[in-house]
């Protein structure tokens, strides 16, 4: 497979020696220090970006500057202190992702991988913050439970609450191997990824 590149925005050289070790993984990165070597990496048709929330002069997530660089990259933001608020304010500005930025190598390039396939890579915490909001101002929706088990549509409804496996495995009294497999047909059969669509399809809410 010939080598992705993907731009790693940091002026910690450390965390550049940490981000850098995606090149044996199937992955092509260059340096940028600022948001003009996002700008240009942009113009180069190049899509993948990922950035050091620490990064000095940082606009803040609601600056229009960033709305440039975001229409042309596919934004990840690397934090060394993980915030579902900041988390939040990124996503809202356009990031694709948001993650631990000393994550291991062989995990920053799955979360590139599944970037790169157009998905948004987001934390559990987050996850299951954003599943309770939904929860909160949805009504379940008719109809969305067709072609279903009854045990799916038990799992399918506490999962888009927002209840973890084993929360999930407890409460019905089987094992968090038997609920990630009814997750797994739940998510096929319905045409969803991931436990917020599940959720939103539940809630009836339309999403891109």
């Amino acid at each position: 497979m010939q080598a992705v590149p993907v731009l790693l925005v940091t002026q910690d050289d450390a965390l550049w020696q940490h981000w850098r070790q995606i090149d044996a993984l199937g992955w092509l990165p260059a340096r940028g220090h600022a948001l003009q070597d996002i700008a240009r990496w942009g113009e180069a048709q190049r899509g993948l970006v990922v950035i050091d929330a620490d990064l000095p002069r940082l606009p803040a997530w609601n600056d229009a500057a960033w709305q440039a660089v975001a229409d042309k990259t596919r934004i990840l933001i690397g934090s060394g202190r993980l915030d579902d608020a900041e988390a939040t304010r990124a996503l809202a500005m356009g990031a694709w992702g948001y993650f631990h930025a000393y994550v291991p190598a062989t995990a920053l390039a799955h979360i590139l991988q599944t970037v790169s396939l157009g998905e948004i890579w987001i934390g559990r915490s987050l996850v299951q913050r954003l599943l309770r909001q939904v929860s909160q101002v949805g009504t379940e929706q008719a109809g969305w439970m067709s072609g279903l088990t009854e045990r799916e549509i038990d799992v399918a409804r506490r999962a888009a609450g927002g209840i973890s496996n084993q929360g999930i495995a407890d409460e019905l009294g089987i094992s968090e191997r038997t609920v990630r497999a009814h997750l797994s047909a739940i998510f096929e059969k319905l045409g969803v990824t991931d436990r917020l669509a599940l959720a939103l399809k539940v809630h009836g809410i339309q999403h891109a």
